[in-house]
Formats: C-alpha cells, structure tokens, sequence
C-alpha cells in the first residue's frame, strides 16, 4: 500500500509543479509562497480546530488527528523551519530555470536521503533497487551535459545553486519525516506544519518583501491555490506512506520524485520548453529507474 501512495503523492507533486510554475511567472515570489502557506493552512483548519481543543470531530475520517504535546509541536516547528527554507531556495529556482532542468534535478534527491537512510536507519537496498539509484546518478550526468546548449552551466549558474540547496535541505526533510513518522499522526504533522509556515512567513513577507513591493510586483493568478491544494493532497499521501512500518524512506522519497514525468510533460507542451531530445534520455533513465524500485520493493 505504500508504495502505491508514493507513486500518488509523485503524480500530484507533478501537478504542483506545473502550478508553481505558472504562478511565479512574472511574479514576486514571497508573496506566492506565503498564499501557498496560507491556503493550505485554511485546507486544514478544521483538523488544526480539533487538534487544539481535542474535540475528537473528525475520528474515523481521513483528517482523524491528536492533540499533540509540547514536545510535538517543537518538532513540528523544527520541520516547517526545514522546509520553508528549502521551498525558498526551490521557488527562486524554479522561477528562473526551465521545469525540463528543475525536474530531473529534483528526482536525485533521494540518492542524498538513501545515503542518509542506510547511514541513520539502517536500510538497506537490493539489486533491483541498487539499479533504480545508479540510473538516477547517470541522468544527473547527463542533464548537466544537455543543460549546457541551453546557457545553464551547472557549476557557476545561482539559479542552479538554488534548486541545489533546496534538494540538499529537502533530502534532509526526508530523513527527519522518516523519524518522526515512526510515532506521530500523519494529519497533525501536515496542519501543525503549514500553520507554523505561514506564521513564518507572514515574519519573512512583512520584512523583505512588503518594503519593495512596488518594485517587486505580485498579480493574481488562479494557479496559486492549486498550489496549495495539490501540494496537500501529495504531502497527505507522502506521510501515510511514511506511516506505514514497513515503508522504506530511501524508496518513497525515490518513488516521490518520479513526479518529474509530470513536470517534464507539462514543461515542454505548457511553456514551450527546448532542447527535448536530449532531456528526454534524462527522463527516460529516471522512468526506468523508478520500475526498477517499483519491482524491487514488492
């Protein structure tokens, strides 16, 4: 079962992709990624309001949740932290690179938890699964390579560096929801979470942002909620997965990042993207990959 929700949360992270990248086009940045903070806290409003007051409303439903101690909520705090920083870092990124490049650089960020994974908890891998890593390692190569004929170079480019460290601060938000999951509901995490990230940057927003708003300019955009909306929906089926006992993290994270095949799509029939021939040996690599872990993990 939890593999099939990795596989899930991977086609609406897709999703979440192509609206992000439509949102930010031509627009500020802060203030679409506070919206994105501020639509997924109000999806999760009525399990943050039975949370808080223990009113046990929606036991027996999909949003079932716990009150949550002290020491719980410093986790939580400690995780939105983690990931707003990487959301930063992604945002910038994806604003200025093509999603054909954003994507399959994204879909190597479990080589990073795998190394964690096995370092921290223990996993281990079996040959089916070794394959699926070792093709994602040569589709990196590769793209780095093709991304050249497009002025990306990947050793000296910011934007780059960006998605860069957003990867590098996600894979460590693998490993940290791999423990965390172990003894705490899904639901709580997820509304805790986006509660404490818009409080977050509501603080950066008002502070970097509203000074420069006129030069920095911010236009609605329909896509800004599905945001929200599909990140959600992908974060709930990733932490279900995680919940399960015998999930592997380096596997989901793995599974996870196949959404590339989504955003990949999207980018060259949405926004016109170029240099598809050789990126498309990239994917490939990556859709091989991703069966070979779909096999081995069954």
């Amino acid at each position: 079962m939890w593999v099939s929700l990795a596989f899930l949360a991977a086609l609406l992270l897709g999703l979440y992709d192509v609206a992000k990248k439509r949102s930010l086009r031509d627009n500020a940045v802060l203030p679409v990624l506070w919206l994105n903070t501020l639509f997924s806290t109000i999806i999760f409003l009525p399990a943050l309001l039975d949370s808080a007051v223990g009113g046990g409303w929606l036991d027996n439903t999909l949003f079932e949740t716990t009150s949550g101690t002290l020491r719980d909520h410093a986790i939580i705090v400690v995780k939105a932290a983690m990931v707003l920083s990487s959301w930063i870092f992604g945002y910038f990124g994806i604003k200025h690179l093509p999603l054909t490049i954003v994507g399959p650089i994204n879909a190597t960020r479990p080589i990073l938890t795998l190394v964690g994974a096995m370092i921290i908890f223990g996993e281990r891998l079996n040959g089916y699964q070794w394959i699926g890593v070792i093709l994602a390692i040569v589709s990196l190569y590769l793209l780095s390579r093709s991304s050249k004929k497009e002025g990306v170079n990947f050793t000296n480019n910011r934007w780059i560096l960006c998605i860069a460290a957003a990867a590098l601060i996600g894979a460590c938000c693998g490993l940290y929801d791999r423990h965390i999951m172990f003894s705490m509901n899904p639901t709580f995490v997820q509304s805790w979470f986006s509660f404490y990230q818009l409080l977050m940057m509501s603080i950066i927003v008002a502070v970097l942002w509203l000074p420069k708003r006129k030069e920095q300019r911010f236009h609605w955009s329909w896509a800004i909620p599905m945001i929200s909306i599909l990140l959600s929906a992908a974060d709930m089926a990733y932490y279900h997965a995680l919940s399960d006992s015998a999930a592997m993290i380096a596997i989901v994270s793995m599974i996870r990042r196949s959404s590339v095949l989504v955003s990949f799509t999207c980018g060259a029939l949405l926004f016109g993207e170029r240099n598809l021939k050789a990126k498309a040996l990239d994917l490939l690599l990556i859709l091989i990959g991703m069966i070979f872990l779909y096999i081995g993990s069954n």
